[in-house]
């Protein structure tokens, strides 16, 4: 095995696993909070709110997010005018499908808070909105916690799917790495173990916080 392939290129790799690092931090930031509207949105009872709602989570979840990118970074040029660059449709069409999966463990999380909770922030003179920002979504979240890592370390893993536009993300980097110095063995094993350690911490955070929280629940 000849492991100086990866010190020779490892500035060219590792500047692509920045570029996997930054795209992964802005889906996660931005499918978030969107994702908290959205999931605040789908327990509404007015129609015009919900059904609208319901109809964009239903239909990115019936997707694969390889089809979002493309259209997106072909879409978005024909219907603004403006071309965007690989990074700016990655991190586009990642909020957009990845809000749709968020929506959905916020809207379980608000509705495993009591409903006694909500009556009594009603019952103090807060209105619906003041109720769900500060008595129920903070109860919330810490329920979502371990779903919401989770998930996390999914959309980590599902970055390398920014190659369909071009991105040079980690995964592209190593592979055109391999392409001039055929060393598909050693790159690619490299690859794996670097994707292994990052996720198992992510998934160790996960299991962490969810033992926490459930001990909290014992006490």
């Amino acid at each position: 095995m000849d492991v100086d392939v990866i010190v020779r290129n490892a500035p060219f790799i590792f500047g692509g696993l920045y570029l996997t690092v930054q795209l992964a931090v802005f889906a996660i930031g931005g499918g978030l909070v969107l994702g908290i509207l959205l999931g605040a949105a789908r327990l509404s009872r007015q129609p015009w709110l919900y059904y609208p709602v319901s109809g964009y989570v239903h239909f990115f979840r019936g997707l694969p997010l390889l089809l979002v990118i493309f259209w997106l970074y072909f879409l978005i040029p024909v219907i603004t005018g403006r071309n965007l660059n690989e990074f700016a449709a990655a991190v586009i069409a990642f909020i957009v499908y990845e809000a749709a999966y968020f929506s959905e463990i916020v809207r379980a999380g608000i509705q495993s808070v009591s409903r006694g909770q909500r009556m009594a922030g009603l019952s103090s003179g807060m209105t619906g909105v003041q109720t769900l920002r500060h008595v129920i979504l903070p109860q919330a979240l810490r329920t979502m916690v371990p779903s919401l890592v989770t998930h996390s370390v999914v959309i980590f893993q599902d970055t390398s799917l920014a190659y369909v536009i071009g991105l040079r993300e980690f995964l592209r980097r190593v592979n055109l790495v391999d392409a001039r110095e055929a060393r598909s063995l050693e790159l690619y094993l490299f690859a794996g173990l670097v994707y292994f350690i990052l996720c198992s911490a992510g998934t160790f955070t996960g299991k962490r916080l969810e033992r926490k929280n459930r001990e909290r629940k014992v006490r």
